[in-house]
């Protein structure tokens, strides 16, 4: 009889952690290596689970993948570890229980760091060495990705027609981390060929039973459930899971109430909790028909805040100006408060403020957004990086801009931290912008990244960025659909300095209905010029710009007027091709770009004249 055979007449019984026991055992390197350094350890342990009652074990392969063991250096071992495994497996199992082939999921909270294609290939190199050492089945387990999971189950069932069990990993109870619902991704999951579908990891008992009472019974596939003990605690630099055995004797009978008929356990969990659920499902009698509980999230629309036109939309129907203004890098922002009054008063449309830009440290720039909006009615573009926060931080910073009343973000990668003032400090990157893209438009759906429900729908109008001085412009392209696939709702560019590049530009981009700003930032010296040159990623400067401003020598006024001479023959190459213009702000000299505004609304003036002349 097979394994889904079994399952169909009753209740089967898994093994709890591999690396709990090893872990307590004092080992503290790569697990999976020591299917060959010590094999006795993991066969002792596989053996320790069937005696508690296991009726399923599995391999001790969960990260014996190429992207995983190529932290440990052992990516070139991946396929004698997984022989290893199977072949250890199958002798402590020696036909009194079922032996699972065991693939972990590899994205977490930066989806981009491992893309699909390496996914592929990296669970391809895996599965193929477990099939063929002969498991009785795959495990599919702690994929929080759900891209990812419907990925590489359908390449699993393609290759075999094993059973296969497909575990998704939870941050919320009911519901995945990009929304969906649990029920629901357990049903794409049978959809693409599951048999066994359900949860491991993250959530104890208590909140993985709850999160199951919103799913119904699968039409032909079986639930399944690996909970972890506890939460964990940190205690004298090692994680401790506190959850006593007795507990999961009653966690098992509420499971099976649940519809569970593979019930087994993930982190903490020992032969003692195995044993425990053993012995409460002892007549392993399934149950046929549950209730479903309906639980449905409380998501409002905030209506009392009179939302101003988006900027995306600004640039699809009229010239549109935003202007770049840096918070000042020392405290006190009268100087600062000035250049933006000036800026209002010349009639941008928004006034960008970067995000401790070059990892330089200013004034948080959502202060001093606040400020010019309460104080000056400037409408605030706040920039956002992936570099100085954590998940949780930019969760928090998120739902505070939105308390603010503010809607405008520009989400970017963020410059590293080692060029600016402190090269020592960390540079986070959770994310990248692409998933920070992705984290804002969630947002605007109500949702947390963990697929929480925030209680209301955020309102962003969503700015990436887009850099045209590249070899490549095509592959710039590519990229800046790919952020519009995330969410993107306009782009600024970097600065430009050549006429030839923006028509260029606009040739590349024409065929995008999405808004672009061009970016144009006046020089102020021959030697600002270089410096941008050849030491700003991501700005180059024509050997044209870079003369015309050596000549000036070093007279500054003169300086500034060749610049601002070069500004404005760039906005008259932008200006038939782009709605939007997007000037930035050098060393908060906004008379430079003030003047370029009005120029700009001059411009305006002037063609909307020889329009109704001519009309």
């Amino acid at each position: 009889m097979g394994l889904l055979d079994e399952l169909k007449q009753r209740i089967l019984i898994a093994d709890g952690a591999m690396g709990t026991l090893l872990y307590s055992h004092g080992v503290d390197r790569c697990f999976e290596e020591l299917n060959l350094s010590n094999p006795d350890e993991i066969i002792h342990i596989h053996e320790a689970y069937i005696a508690a009652g296991a009726d399923v074990i599995q391999t001790n392969t969960y990260g014996a993948n190429y992207v995983k063991l190529a932290r440990y250096g052992l990516q070139d071992e991946v396929p004698a570890i997984n022989r290893a495994a199977v072949r250890l497996a199958k002798q402590a199992a020696n036909g009194g229980a079922y032996v699972l082939g065991t693939i972990g999921g590899l994205r977490t909270l930066n989806k981009s760091v491992v893309p699909l294609d390496e996914v592929k290939r990296t669970f391809r190199e895996q599965l193929f060495v477990l099939l063929a050492e002969g498991v009785d089945g795959v495990l599919l387990e702690t994929y929080y990705d759900l891209e990812e999971l419907e990925t590489v189950l359908a390449i699993a069932r393609k290759e075999t027609d094993l059973p296969i069990i497909a575990h998704v990993s939870l941050h919320e109870v009911g519901v995945l981390q990009d929304g969906t619902p649990l029920a629901d991704a357990l049903s794409r999951l049978e959809a693409l060929g599951a048999d066994v579908v359900g949860l491991n990891c993250r959530l104890g008992p208590h909140y993985m039973i709850q999160s199951l009472e919103e799913v119904p019974l699968p039409n032909r596939a079986f639930l399944s459930a690996y909970p972890n003990a506890s939460l964990p605690d940190y205690r004298d630099g090692r994680l401790v899971y506190e959850t006593n055995a007795e507990y999961f004797e009653e966690a098992a009978k509420a499971f099976r109430d649940q519809g569970v008929r593979l019930i087994g356990g993930c982190c903490g969990t020992t032969p003692k909790h195995i044993e425990a659920m053993a012995k409460a499902l002892a007549d392993r009698t399934p149950v046929t028909e549950k209730t479903v509980k309906r639980r449905t999230a409380s998501v409002s629309v905030q209506a009392d805040r009179p939302a101003p036109t988006p900027l995306p939309e600004l640039a699809r129907t009229r010239r549109s100006v935003i202007v770049e203004l840096d918070p000042p890098k020392q405290l006190g922002i009268d100087k600062f408060l000035a250049g933006a009054k000036a800026l209002h008063d010349a009639g941008i449309d928004a006034l960008t403020l970067a995000d401790n830009s070059l990892a330089t440290p200013r004034i948080s720039n959502a202060a001093v957004a606040t400020i010019v909006k309460e104080r000056l009615g400037v409408r605030p573009l706040v920039h956002i990086t992936c570099r100085d926060r954590n998940l949780i931080g930019l969760q928090s910073h998120l739902m505070g801009l939105h308390t603010l009343g503010i809607t405008d973000v520009l989400a970017i990668t963020g410059d590293p931290s080692k060029i600016g003032d402190f090269p020592g400090a960390t540079s986070v990157y959770d994310v990248s912008s692409f998933d920070l893209i992705r984290l804002i438009s969630q947002f605007n759906e109500g949702l947390s990244y963990s697929g929480k429900p925030l209680g209301q729908k955020t309102n962003f109008s969503i700015g990436a960025a887009f850099n045209p001085n590249v070899r490549h412009l095509d592959k710039a392209v590519e990229r800046m659909e790919k952020k519009i696939q995330c969410g993107a709702h306009y782009f600024l560019t970097q600065p430009v300095y050549s006429e030839e590049k923006i028509v260029q530009i606009y040739e590349a981009t024409k065929h995008l209905a999405t808004p672009i700003y061009i970016g144009i930032m006046p020089l102020v010296s021959a030697r600002n010029a270089e410096f941008l040159h050849h030491e700003v990623p991501g700005i180059t400067l024509s050997d044209e710009i870079r003369a015309r401003m050596a000549a000036c020598g070093g007279d500054p006024v003169q300086a500034a007027k060749e610049g601002i001479a070069i500004a404005k023959s760039l906005i008259d190459a932008a200006f038939d091709l782009f709605n939007g213009i997007y000037l930035i702000t050098p060393f908060l000299r906004y008379d430079m770009t003030v003047e370029l505004v009005r120029y700009i609304h001059e411009k305006e003036a002037a063609a909307k004249e020889r329009k109704v002349v001519h009309g």
